[in-house]
């Protein structure tokens, strides 16, 4: 193993919510894990101004990656030449999908199946993509990374792939805690006032049920009554939330940052007063881990992949039930020792998570793939 590709042509700063993170994250532990090898990043050219690390080489295409046919395209055709042309032992495809024939050691991570289990994250053109590549890649692939074991099991029952190909290494951490914007100039300029506030660090999309998060805000009792702060990159779906929050009566409350950066994200995370995070879908969940590692108590959804990742340390709620959420971010915000036994917790369990060690299993997954293409 000397010589690695990494397919990142889904790459662009900004919309790609957790799988830029998880790009982000595991590449520079990669690199620090096996020093000895050459890792070679396939990047868009929307992608120019990321740095993945000093031990990462990018190898820069001039792929249009926010036009989907294009980018799919020169998977398909363009990623297999560099392979090729680089001399890599192996590619590993980052974003769940991947060439469909390539003349080297393929391995592929499967974040999610959310567009067979929950059709509504996607608009119907991406639902008929993904149906496409991603059990294109799954058979393609020497080896699959699921996220999670409840990834695996939703892609098993999907995809029907041989169980033995399929190796669960969980994400780390997230964004790691650094420089953040102060409390105050914050509040002034995102118009916070003095009130406390609920986070939720989600890309607007249906799966993620910041409808019924939006509709809880209206039957909370805590007193002040606190804000709904939501950063993440826009969607058409800002304006449905918007319109659920004039209903109820909570407009003036809400704020659709859209995409942040990093000092103000960790503003944000060391501000808030919780966390919520009420997805139906995830595959993982990287942004319960970022607020436990800070110390901020998490109330989230007991569905899908969370209570596999968030484990005893987050006060969950049944996702469908707007009381349930409300009773839910009312007793941490009016409870704060509860709230504070609920933060140790998840500062505790948030350790357990690292890139270190999602960096060995993605080695170990290599070394399979591997030995598998000697034998």
């Amino acid at each position: 193993m000397r010589r690695i590709g990494l397919n990142l042509l889904f790459l662009v700063p900004g919309e790609t919510g957790g799988m830029d993170a998880y790009a982000r994250r595991l590449l520079p532990a990669l690199a620090v894990a096996r020093p000895d090898v050459q890792w070679l990043a396939f990047l868009p050219a929307e992608a120019a101004p990321v740095d993945l690390g000093a031990g990462v080489t990018p190898v820069r295409t001039s792929v249009n990656a926010r036009s989907r046919s294009r980018r799919v395209l020169a998977e398909q055709v363009l990623v297999p030449r560099l392979a090729r042309r680089h001399g890599v032992d192996l590619l590993h495809s980052l974003a769940s999908s991947a060439p469909a024939w390539a003349t080297v050691p393929q391995v592929v991570t499967i974040h999610d199946v959310n567009y067979a289990t929950a059709p509504q994250a996607h608009t119907a053109p991406m639902r008929a993509g993904q149906r496409m590549v991603v059990p294109l890649a799954a058979r393609a692939a020497d080896r699959i990374i699921a996220v999670s074991a409840f990834a695996r099991d939703a892609l098993l029952a999907e995809l029907h792939v041989d169980p033995a190909r399929v190796d669960v290494v969980h994400n780390g951490g997230g964004l790691p805690p650094g420089p953040a914007t102060p409390e105050s100039e914050l509040r002034a300029r995102l118009a916070l006032g003095d009130a406390p506030f609920v986070l939720s660090v989600s890309a607007r999309r249906p799966h993620k049920n910041l409808e019924r998060l939006v509709a809880a805000l209206g039957r909370l009792r805590a007193q002040p009554a606190p804000l709904l702060v939501v950063p993440g990159y826009p969607t058409p779906f800002d304006a449905e939330l918007m319109r659920v929050a004039t209903e109820r009566g909570v407009a003036e409350r809400v704020r659709l940052l859209g995409w942040v950066g990093d000092p103000d994200l960790e503003g944000l995370y060391r501000a808030a007063a919780l966390f919520a995070f009420p997805s139906v879908a995830e595959g993982f969940g990287l942004p319960v881990l970022e607020a436990m590692a800070r110390g901020v108590p998490v109330a989230c959804a007991r569905a899908s992949s969370l209570p596999e990742i968030a484990g005893d340390a987050a006060r969950y709620f049944d996702p469908l039930d707007v009381d349930a959420i409300a009773a839910a971010l009312d007793e941490l915000l009016t409870d704060r020792e509860a709230a504070a036994r609920l933060a140790q917790a998840g500062s505790e369990r948030a350790r357990g998570f690292t890139w270190e060690r999602a960096a060995q299993g993605t080695l170990r997954s290599y070394e399979r793939t591997l030995g598998d293409a000697r034998r």
